[in-house]
């Protein structure tokens, strides 16, 4: 490919992925966002826990 037709297609591929990006800018963002970041978060900290060893405890001599 001529490098000047390969670089006339990138530039008309940026112009359009940028359109996209501002499409996408526009569009309405759900309220529940701040929720749904709580809820990951928590989820991740009870797998952490849940994937931590017991503490080891002294042997019983009996």
């Amino acid at each position: 490919m001529h490098p000047d037709i390969h670089l006339q297609l990138h530039h008309q591929r940026a112009a359009e992925l940028q359109h996209e990006a501002a499409e996408y800018a526009r569009l309405p963002r759900p309220a529940s966002r701040h929720l749904r970041t709580r809820l990951g978060w928590t989820m991740v900290e009870l797998g952490l826990r849940l994937a931590q060893h017991p503490p080891a405890r002294p042997a019983r001599i009996a």
